[in-house]
Formats: C-alpha cells, sequence, structure tokens
C-alpha cells in the first residue's frame, strides 16, 4: 500500500470508533497487532495489548469506564509504513464525572493493509487525574 492508502485505512479507523464499529477496527489489525497506549495502570485502557482480543479489551475499557468518547483527528503525517495522526480526544469519566481534553499523538505501522502497530500519546497526567478525582477536587 501507499502512503495515501495508509492514511485512508486509518481515517477509515477513526469513523469506525466514532461509530462504535469495533468490527471494522478488528478487521483492520493484525492477528498479532501490538497495541501501546501510554499512561498509569490508574486508567483501565492504559498499558500494552497484542492480538485482537487485547485490542477489543482496550475498547471494551474506553467505552466501561468512560462517556460521550470522541476522537478529532487534525492532521494524518505518512511515510512509508507509518501514519502518524495528531488530533484531541474527549471524554467523561464514568465513576467521576470529570471531562477529558487533551491532545493526542497516534502512532500507526501498517504492512500489507493492515495495522501492524499502534502507539497512543495524550497528556496521561490529566486523564489519569479524570480517573482518579483528583481533577475535580483542583477545580
Amino acid at each position: 500500500m501507499n502512503e495515501q492508502d495508509n492514511i485512508e485505512l486509518i481515517g477509515k479507523i477513526y469513523k469506525a470508533f466514532a461509530a462504535g464499529d469495533a468490527a471494522t477496527i478488528l478487521a483492520s489489525v493484525g492477528d498479532q497487532t501490538s497495541w501501546i497506549n501510554y499512561g498509569p495502570a490508574t486508567v483501565p485502557y492504559a498499558g500494552s495489548r497484542a492480538g485482537k482480543a487485547e485490542i477489543m479489551e482496550f475498547f471494551q475499557a474506553i467505552a466501561s469506564s468512560t462517556t460521550g468518547g470522541v476522537v478529532v483527528p487534525e492532521e494524518f503525517i505518512a511515510q512509508g509504513d507509518m501514519v502518524v495522526v495528531t488530533g484531541r480526544y474527549r471524554a467523561t469519566v464514568r465513576n467521576t464525572g470529570v471531562e477529558i481534553d487533551t491532545p493526542i499523538a497516534h502512532l500507526f505501522t501498517v504492512r500489507n493493509g493492515k495495522i501492524e502497530k499502534w502507539v497512543g500519546f495524550s497528556d496521561s497526567a490529566l486523564v489519569a487525574d479524570a480517573h482518579t478525582g483528583k481533577a475535580a477536587a483542583a477545580r
């Protein structure tokens, strides 16, 4: 696949996330895809995962711990097999009621039309504080 094809694949992933379409996301990842979301253990969807079953657990953790989750991709940068997306993630943490609004950077490696690796970065301190309620105490 060329860089434009890779960008289109990643764009499809964001549209599927917005629609709650896990099947499309899982169909776009390889059987042993590495999925890493940086952040502390207090964030239910932080950590390293591999394979479709564990990636599904990542999305289930987001759904069970937050509501109204939206990823707003702003810029797609492609070079070779790598696609970098910058944007924002917004959601509300279910147990604390604290809103998350953080910049994000997502790094995708695409091979043979499938996502082979995903790495997610955000303001992990802000996200952790929202999950533990520390952000609510600071208001």
